[in-house]
């Protein structure tokens, strides 16, 4: 999937500061405004995100424990 880069403005909004997303890549990630969406600090820039990367965590760590006692898993659902 080719990446698209789009520039934005920081703006005041209020006492904070917002940035606007164009339409296309909304429809693309199918955002609608009141979503939520994750801020990632990454070397060199900010990841802007609708995946929790709490989330993402939890499931490698779940990967990794059903892929070592997969045969315990198995055996505790038959029951």
């Amino acid at each position: 999937m080719a990446r698209q880069v789009k520039e934005t403005v920081i703006r005041a909004i209020g006492n904070s500061a917002g940035v606007t997303i164009p339409k296309a890549m909304l429809e693309k990630l199918q955002l609608e405004e009141g979503d939520a969406v994750y801020l990632v600090e990454r070397d060199g820039g900010v990841l802007l995100t609708p995946h929790d990367p709490k989330f993402e965590e939890a499931m490698d760590a779940y990967q990794y424990v059903a892929k070592q006692y997969r045969n315990a898993l198995r055996e505790l659902s038959s029951k």
